[in-house]
């Protein structure tokens, strides 16, 4: 049976870990997350695994990334079977801090991300977003200066935003991106699905069957505008509300004609009931 990890709720906790694994050497990769923790997250502590000796992962529920109306109180919190779900990992570390530690009394700093977190897709619809999840990224990459930090594809904008402040503040930390792990109908593996009713998680797939029925027609030579209206049609006639489903440059995220603009991503968001769900694929 492996070890369970140790479970660290403060910062010199913190320092005094990761200082006996820097002290023998060891390489160390961060995989931060909100827990309630699924496939998804595994995978990104198996890619973890494979770049660094020891891994260390972040379980905190970011307040500063939720806005008034939406669901930080109900957000999933399944601790045990997180700790539980990394043992079997093989993650050594687990980095568990009170809110109170991540933003002690009088905190008033803020990073106000532009570049990819200013491109009209989540931003547009949660302009205080990526603030929030660039102070807690931030802070994490400073709390365990990690030599590699995995974040997951499926929330792809996040990823571009989180590669670009790690190179403006110049934090000597690698970001990884890890490719979406799915179910067995093409859903993108999320927290945020437990939310769904049986009749809204037989219609989720419709996101992905979508994207790529999209991806392939303009891969074929179909105009972007003209395949992205139908295919937001498709999605709405599912019983979806569409926020967006956009073909943006891959690596900077700004707005295409045509696939020779490439290499392209189309990014979706839709809301399904109370579940808003978001997607990508490459062109």
């Amino acid at each position: 049976m492996a070890p369970r990890p140790r479970i660290v709720r403060t910062l010199p906790a913190l320092h005094r870990a990761l200082a006996r694994w820097r002290g023998a050497g060891d390489t160390v990769a961060l995989v931060p997350t909100m827990g309630a923790l699924h496939a998804g997250h595994l995978a990104l502590v198996r890619l973890a695994r494979r770049r660094a000796r020891r891994v260390v992962v972040s379980i905190f529920v970011n307040p500063a990334q939720f806005a008034p109306n939406e669901d930080f109180a109900s957000y999933p919190r399944t601790f045990d079977a997180d700790v539980a779900a990394l043992t079997a990992a093989g993650v050594g570390l687990i980095w568990a801090p009170e809110v109170e530690t991540m933003y002690t009394p009088g905190f008033a700093t803020r990073i106000v991300p532009e570049g990819p977190a200013k491109v009209g897709l989540e931003d547009a619809f949660r302009p205080h977003f990526f603030g929030g999840v660039a102070i807690v990224v931030s802070k994490l990459l400073i709390q365990c200066l990690p030599n590699v930090a995995v974040f997951g594809e499926k929330d792809f904008q996040q990823l571009m935003v989180i590669m670009r402040l790690a190179a403006d503040l110049d934090l000597p930390v690698k970001i990884v991106g890890a490719p979406i792990v799915r179910e067995a109908d093409g859903l993108a593996m999320s927290s945020r699905n437990a939310y769904l009713s049986a009749p809204e998680r037989a219609a989720a797939p419709t996101l992905y069957r979508v994207l790529k029925d999209c991806a392939a027609a303009i891969a074929r030579g179909g105009r972007i505008a003209r395949v992205l209206d139908d295919g937001g049609a498709e999605i709405e006639q599912a019983g979806f509300q569409l926020d967006y489903l956009e073909a943006r440059h891959a690596t900077t995220l700004a707005k295409v004609e045509s696939a020779a603009d490439g290499p392209l991503r189309l990014l979706v968001a839709a809301r399904i009931g109370r579940t808003r769900l978001i997607d990508n694929v490459a062109v």
